[in-house]
């Protein structure tokens, strides 16, 4: 592989700085993890985006949570059609193998994902609607969330569309049969939450009220 490069100097130090305290402190939980296997109670799809840190937000530990992250927090409807599905095949893994109790959907404030379809889906970008656009295609998955928005500026409009792809993900999770399954034997609940990155707050989605803060 001549592509291959070394990793970069500084996260070489920062495993060094870990391993030689976070990791020399805590040897014998490591080892048990590793040992006895992972026993999450919940899973959380989340984002990709780099400030969304679901185990800082949760103060979790190391095996706590089973964790998803893709573009947007998205989750695709049930299409079992043998092609390559990364979310619903960790989706499978979580409730069918690990048999999670909790399956949360955590989106985000300023998501560059939602932004995308948002401009997308209003015209604004011609580059995303081409067929290759691997990122157009995965947004094309918030297309009914869009298509909800109440009318308002673009900021209050793509402020609801970052909530409306929790919404869209939960409604899409309830298409895969081993969830509708697991959730109305009460072996499973789903949850959708929503961060505001700047403010630190953490909203909650239920259908009597809505969104509303925890």
């Amino acid at each position: 592989m001549p592509y291959r490069r070394p990793l970069p100097a500084y996260l070489a130090k920062r495993y060094h700085g870990w391993k030689a305290t976070t990791y020399n402190e805590n040897k014998s939980w490591y080892k048990r993890l590793a040992e006895d296997g992972q026993h999450p109670r919940a899973m959380v799809i989340s984002c990709c985006d780099s400030r969304v840190h679901v185990t800082s937000i949760f103060g979790a530990d190391q095996g706590e949570f089973f964790i998803h992250r893709n573009v947007a927090n998205l989750v695709p409807p049930y299409n079992p059609d043998g092609e390559y599905h990364g979310t619903s095949a960790a989706i499978e893994y979580a409730v069918n193998t690990l048999k999670v109790s909790h399956l949360i959907v955590l989106g985000h404030s300023n998501c560059g994902g939602v932004a995308g379809c948002y401009h997308m889906c209003s015209g604004n970008a011609p580059e995303l609607e081409d067929k290759s656009s691997f990122v157009g295609r995965w947004m094309d998955i918030l297309r009914p969330g869009f298509d909800r928005l109440p009318n308002g500026t673009d900021a209050e409009r793509l402020q609801a569309l970052e909530k409306e792809s929790v919404l869209v993900s939960l409604e899409n999770l309830m298409s895969f049969p081993f969830v509708k399954a697991a959730v109305e034997d009460e072996r499973l609940s789903l949850h959708g939450l929503w961060n505001d990155i700047g403010e630190g707050s953490l909203e909650e989605f239920d259908l009597e009220n809505g969104y509303h803060t925890i």
